[in-house]
């Protein structure tokens, strides 16, 4: 999957996940591991979104 990305997105990437765009895009696995890590960090913040209302 060829993707597009600025460089502090690359920046963003190592830091967080500690890989870039062209290692998270060469196994699926890194893949994965990236986007369930995204997913879980997002139902938190919807839970702590939700615990303010």
């Amino acid at each position: 999957m060829k993707t597009r990305h600025t460089s502090e997105m690359e920046k963003a990437m190592q830091k967080t996940h500690g890989m870039g765009y062209a290692e998270y895009n060469l196994k699926l696995e890194n893949l994965l591991k990236v986007e369930r890590k995204r997913e879980k960090d997002y139902q938190k913040s919807l839970a702590l979104v939700s615990g303010l209302k």
